[in-house]
């Protein structure tokens, strides 16, 4: 497709003689939230990883932004890295820093904006997920979860970047929490005009927030599409998974 963010073509993982992808291809298109489902040990965060340059592709070849991973120097990964943020299953926050402090990190590291400036865009993404300037001065250990979730998020956004990938965005979230937190991955889809790639395996979110999805299988991606494509599809885990009516979202 012509507006393909991410292209993967064939790519083949092995752990030793544990064979994890097996000529493994899909694309990402612009604008749309797409998601990678599967049972555990499918390779859904390795894939991710992959793609962001974490785990070294081993065969086969990916692209982001048409440009293939593989010819890239290390100037140009270290530029193309700052064209997506990253949303951890664990947070991955600094615990010794603030809250705003964890979200100035990368505006520290990457870019030379005074320090006045730099406190406006940590300001403004504080406001965007829903978090107070007072939270700002609190450190991870005083947040509940879902609001680390949020500062692990806006950190992720501080560069503005056009790509997001989210590793179990829900994941230890309460349920209110969780629907909150999918509620804003939709409006700031929409309001930064980001393109989204998520690993989940949370019902509601793969019902009301994916636009798409791939399902990973018997190291194979088994069915690719919208919900309704994705559940046509004969196969043990999506009858499993997906038994039963499709619920009615609440946008």
């Amino acid at each position: 497709m012509d507006n393909a963010i991410i292209e993967v073509e064939n790519i083949v993982t092995r752990f030793g003689k544990r064979l994890v992808h097996d000529h493994v291809s899909l694309e990402v298109q612009e604008g749309e939230i797409y998601g990678f489902l599967g049972p555990s040990g499918c390779g859904k965060s390795t894939l991710m990883r992959e793609i962001i340059m974490l785990e070294p592709i081993q065969k086969g070849s990916i692209r982001l932004f048409g440009t293939p991973l593989h010819s890239l120097s290390s100037k140009g990964a270290q530029q193309l890295r700052q064209q997506w943020g990253v949303l951890f299953q664990s947070n991955a926050l600094f615990t010794s820093l603030t809250v705003a402090e964890n979200i100035a990190v990368m505006l520290l590291e990457y870019t030379k904006l005074p320090k006045s400036l730099i406190d406006e865009v940590v300001a403004f993404k504080l406001e965007i997920v829903g978090l107070s300037q007072q939270d700002g001065n609190l450190f991870p250990s005083q947040l509940s979860g879902g609001m680390r979730k949020k500062t692990a998020l806006a950190r992720a956004l501080s560069l503005d970047p056009p790509l997001l990938f989210l590793d179990e965005p829900t994941s230890g979230l309460d349920p209110v929490s969780a629907r909150e937190f999918d509620a804003l991955i939709l409006k700031l889809r929409d309001m930064l005009q980001l393109t989204v790639v998520m690993v989940t395996h949370d019902r509601e979110t793969i019902e009301c927030v994916l636009d798409r999805m791939a399902i990973l299988d018997e190291r194979r991606i088994v069915a690719q599409g919208s919900l309704e494509e994705v559940k046509s599809v004969k196969s043990p885990f999506i009858q499993t998974f997906f038994g039963g009516d499709i619920r009615e979202c609440k946008n």
